[in-house]
């Protein structure tokens, strides 16, 4: 990530807080969203939920509508 091991301990202490950019940084490198990385959710979505999540967003309404009437029946 190109920080030193104390930068990030101090960010894992709550000493300081990492620039947006790091953020972002920290949590490519982790694999999971921002918004798990600051605990606004607690949903880890990793890669490759976020593409799924993605792909679902670019559906036409139609077939969005399917999709989550075929995942109410199963779960």
């Amino acid at each position: 990530m190109g920080i030193s091991g104390d930068a990030y301990g101090r960010y894992e202490r709550g000493e300081v807080r990492p620039t947006i950019e790091m953020a972002i940084k920290i949590a490519k490198t982790m694999d999971v969203s921002l918004d798990y990385l600051t605990r606004a959710t607690d949903l880890e979505l990793d890669n490759s939920m976020l593409k799924r999540i993605q792909a679902v967003s670019k559906l036409l309404q139609k077939e969005k509508e399917s999709g989550f009437l075929f995942l109410r029946f199963v779960y």
